[in-house]
């Protein structure tokens, strides 16, 4: 009769076990004590690039009119941001709106006063330093509503690493520190996940079309603190 050496028979039976089956698998069991530890890895950095939204305004007596006159004035407004060396890619329209004033009294029907017509681009500047005195063109061409700036990073996946790295090593430095109190050393990492981080964005500034009228607007990108959050296992042994 023909046998299966033991062996053999073992190596056929894993290979035939599915996939979601040997998943589902639970782990090795810890030969030492398990050690879950929670750190963040923080990078500086300096903005490089700037969000500003700016807009027009406009308010007449139909539709039409309120409309026609944003028009003109949103054009001089994105030949002020061509002519500043502003790209199309980093121009994006984020808003249109047209609404009815009325007049409210006490009592009485609300009266249809006119029509307020509003457009808004969101600008991205790659130049930070020139980012002022863009927007006090933008404002000497119409735009009487600008919100911003918000700062950020181009290409942030740098500054991420780093975190990353720094974040991990601050995990194993906790984790040396519990395993010292314990009489224990650390031996290998069971599992990592990020559990989030980010970059802290300052609030958005408001400015009217008076910003403009006398004094030249100064941006300052200042720093910023990039982050990131790891879950770390530990065996201790």
């Amino acid at each position: 009769m023909f046998r299966i050496p033991v062996v053999a028979a073992v190596l056929l039976a894993s290979a035939s076990i599915p996939s979601s089956l040997a998943a589902q698998m639970p782990a090795p069991v810890l030969a030492g004590t398990r050690l879950d530890v929670v750190a963040t890895g923080e990078v500086n950095r300096v903005p490089d690039i700037a969000r500003i939204n700016a807009g027009v305004v406009t308010q007449a007596p139909t539709a039409t009119a309120a409309i026609a006159q944003n028009a003109r004035k949103m054009a001089s407004v994105r030949a002020a941001l061509k002519a500043a060396g502003i790209e199309d890619r980093d121009i994006q329209t984020s808003s249109i709106n047209l609404n009815p004033d009325y007049r409210y009294e006490e009592n009485r029907t609300p009266v249809l006063t006119g029509y307020r017509a509003s457009n808004e681009v969101t600008v991205r500047f790659r130049d930070i330093a020139s980012t002022g005195k863009i927007l006090d063109a933008l404002v000497a061409q119409g735009a009487n509503q600008i919100n911003g700036p918000m700062l950020a990073l181009d290409k942030p996946e740098e500054a991420m690493n780093e975190a990353r790295v720094a974040a991990l090593k601050s995990a194993r430095a906790r984790a040396e520190l519990y395993a010292a109190q314990l009489g224990k050393r650390v031996g290998r990492v069971i599992s990592i996940s990020e559990a989030g981080g980010g970059f802290p964005v300052p609030g958005p500034i408001m400015a009217e079309a008076a910003m403009a009228a006398r004094q030249s607007t100064r941006i300052d990108p200042g720093e910023q603190v990039v982050s990131i959050n790891l879950a770390v296992s530990f065996e201790l042994q």
